[in-house]
């Protein structure tokens, strides 16, 4: 295993991402962030959710307003829910959304882009929640080898990863280390 990033330049990825979302127009779209308009950022379970609540509060505090942050679970909307490999249920857990989504401009956060897979059934369960206004992706790590046409809107690392290989991301909240991997 080799690490591509540590802590250290984590947390300048997050910077840089929240620097990209607070410049772009999406951030200024509808002045003060309110119930019927603004900026949210949501999640992907479960390191997806733990980079957004990051973001948000680093957003919030940029663009001096609140931020709203929430967690979506996208167990159900995988493509490979029935796939054979083993006798594993998956587990389903709650998505936290604890404002309305329609109309609002929501950074979707995932930790790797890879296939676009992830990304197309988080798009679908937020769609059956609602109609934002639009749906932009932000990741922590993009990689080569999409299978669907997805890319992200906001990048912290692009990481030259052979396609033998995966990206393993580690996080204080969940793993008690800051670090991105590849393993062989």
């Amino acid at each position: 295993m080799k690490v591509i990033l540590n802590a250290g330049q984590i947390d300048r990825a997050l910077g840089h991402l929240t620097d990209q979302i607070a410049g772009s127009p999406a951030s200024r779209q509808g002045g003060r962030a309110s119930s019927d308009n603004g900026l949210a950022i949501i999640g992907i379970r479960s390191r997806g959710e733990i980079l957004a609540q990051r973001l948000a509060d680093r957003l919030s505090q940029k663009l001096s307003r609140p931020v709203p942050c929430g967690t979506l679970d996208i167990t159900l909307y995988r493509d490979d829910l029935n796939a054979p490999h083993g006798d594993s249920q998956p587990q389903v857990r709650t998505t936290e959304i604890g404002f309305d989504i329609n109309g609002k401009i929501i950074i979707l956060v995932d930790d790797v882009l890879y296939t676009g897979r992830s990304a197309r059934a988080a798009m679908d369960a937020l769609i059956d929640l609602g109609r934002p206004k639009a749906i932009r992706l932000a990741v922590l790590v993009e990689r080569a080898g999409r299978e669907l046409p997805i890319q992200a809107d906001y990048c912290g690392h692009k990481a030259e990863v052979g396609p033998e290989q995966s990206i393993q991301v580690n996080l204080v909240e969940s793993d008690g280390k800051d670090e991105v991997l590849i393993e062989d």
